[in-house]
């Protein structure tokens, strides 16, 4: 348990770095993770948001879909992309309630984003600094720009109660 408060207190940003329109987007991403959980999924969700307004959302969708890529930020990515017409997302941000994992960091860059903003970390399979990152590798193009720690708390708890119902 103390590696993991070692790596949430490195990775998580002060209140202050986020403005009220993190937030607000946050809280969406955090609505469709409750809805996956009311899906018996995962409580993962995500929201594209461009030009002020929302373009892509979802939560995840794998036991549903059958579809091991079903990930919120993917499902997210491709409603967005099919919505401006455009695999390249230049200028637009994702918010995700869980720390991407190397899929979806790489679906991330893929579309070129120009921001991740992330909810909790996750000590088992982030690739945005918690285990491996991702977002930064220079080997894999420009770095992609990413904050953590946006609503962790209620990102966190949502992700805890979901498993402990389920043990």
């Amino acid at each position: 348990m103390a590696a993991l408060d070692q790596c949430y207190a490195r990775r998580v940003l002060p209140d202050w770095v986020f403005d009220e329109d993190d937030r607000r987007w946050m809280e969406i991403a955090l609505a469709e993770a409750e809805a996956a959980a009311d899906r018996g999924e995962i409580p993962v969700g995500a929201v594209v948001v461009g030009n002020g307004a929302i373009i892509g959302r979802a939560g995840n969708r794998r036991r549903e879909l059958v579809d091991p890529t079903a990930h919120a930020e993917v499902l997210a990515i491709r409603q967005a992309a099919a919505t401006t017409g455009d695999f390249r997302l230049n200028g637009c941000t994702l918010y995700v309630t869980l720390e991407p994992c190397p899929m979806c960091i790489a679906t991330c860059r893929q579309s070129r984003l120009d921001l991740v903003i992330w909810g909790a970390d996750d000590p088992k399979a982030g690739a945005c600094g918690s285990v491996v990152d991702l977002a930064e590798d220079r080997r894999l193009g420009p770095p992609l720009a990413h904050r953590g720690g946006l609503e962790a708390p209620a990102s966190r708890q949502l992700l805890k109660l979901f498993f402990a119902e389920r043990r």
